[in-house]
């Protein structure tokens, strides 16, 4: 039984399989609808989410299988004070997959220790969200057409944002790798991540808090939200929220070729105009979700078309 509780727990010929499936799965849809048949999928959602959430539903729906599971913590046996450790042992009895999100770094883990069922992290508070990174990789592979010899700039919350952290795992793989990393002071990536995928590798990085300096040598501008659920105090979430916003005039400063990418929600850090910009992938990049997803569900359900 496999778990994907990080995207290093799946090998680069693994990723390069999944975005194989995933890519006929878009060619030739009706050849999967039914490979799930009789399965079920169960969704333990103790944060909010939107696109992940509905992504594995649509995901595991359209290959023929069935849902179940709850969207906030406040609606499960968590609000009675119900360990991990139990609600996943009883859920796995339920299902035969299990897609979790949960506030706190290392939840997922400790749930795959109690499950007879594959876990997948569906996010784990500000560490790892391996199946947001498969979409963005799918997105990549489409938007750009290759994984090296890429200059990636993260911008905006990168201390807390998860998907930025796993993203910075995924590409440390690949040759020729660049990484600018664009943020306020206080929202700096942490250093367990830099350590381990940026310098122990030897890969080139930058640090700046000006993205018009480094527009013009993007390959691809992954923008987040400052995240005002991970802030203890309003006050320095204020202070820090328009950090940055990528308007048309930012654009403007960016190659022909350069891909921005977004995990959503947005909130004000992509001006609405930029929507109509052809470099702009964001809406594109959470329509892959749904395919790479059905790629990883069959995987680890060990079922082909």
């Amino acid at each position: 039984m496999r778990n994907v509780i990080d995207v290093l727990d799946l090998s680069v010929e693994e990723i390069e399989e999944l975005i194989a499936v995933a890519d006929d799965i878009m060619a030739n849809p009706t050849k999967y609808q039914e490979v799930c048949k009789h399965k079920i999928l169960a969704t333990l959602f103790f944060e909010p989410s939107t696109r992940t959430r509905l992504s594995f539903e649509s995901a595991m729906l359209s290959l023929g299988g069935e849902v179940l599971g709850f969207s906030e913590a406040s609606s499960s046996s968590a609000a009675k004070g119900e360990s991990i450790a139990d609600t996943v042992s009883v859920v796995s009895g339920y299902a035969d997959i299990i897609a979790m999100r949960h506030p706190k770094e290392g939840a997922p883990l400790v749930a795959s220790a109690h499950s007879c069922v594959p876990i997948i992290n569906a996010g784990d508070g500000g560490h790892y969200h391996p199946t947001q990174t498969l979409t963005d990789l799918l997105t990549i592979r489409h938007e750009i057409g290759r994984f090296d010899d890429l200059t990636i700039g993260f911008c905006g919350d990168l201390k807390f944002g998860r998907t930025v952290h796993s993203l910075i795992e995924a590409m440390s793989r690949y040759k020729g790798i660049k990484f600018v990393l664009i943020s306020p002071p206080e929202l700096k990536l942490p250093s367990f991540v830099k350590e381990e995928f940026i310098k122990n590798k030897g890969i080139e990085y930058v640090q700046t808090s000006s993205l018009e300096e480094v527009m013009g040598e993007l390959d691809i501008l992954y923008m987040t939200r400052v995240q005002k659920e991970r802030f203890f105090n309003e006050e320095d979430y204020l202070r820090l929220k328009d950090s940055f916003v990528l308007t048309e005039d930012k654009m403007a400063l960016a190659r022909a070729d350069m891909r921005v990418l977004h995990p959503l929600p947005r909130v004000n850090e992509i001006d609405t105009a930029v929507d109509n910009d052809p470099r702009a992938s964001y809406f594109r990049q959470a329509h892959y979700g749904r395919y790479i997803r059905m790629a990883l569900i069959m995987k680890l359900l060990e079922v082909s078309a």
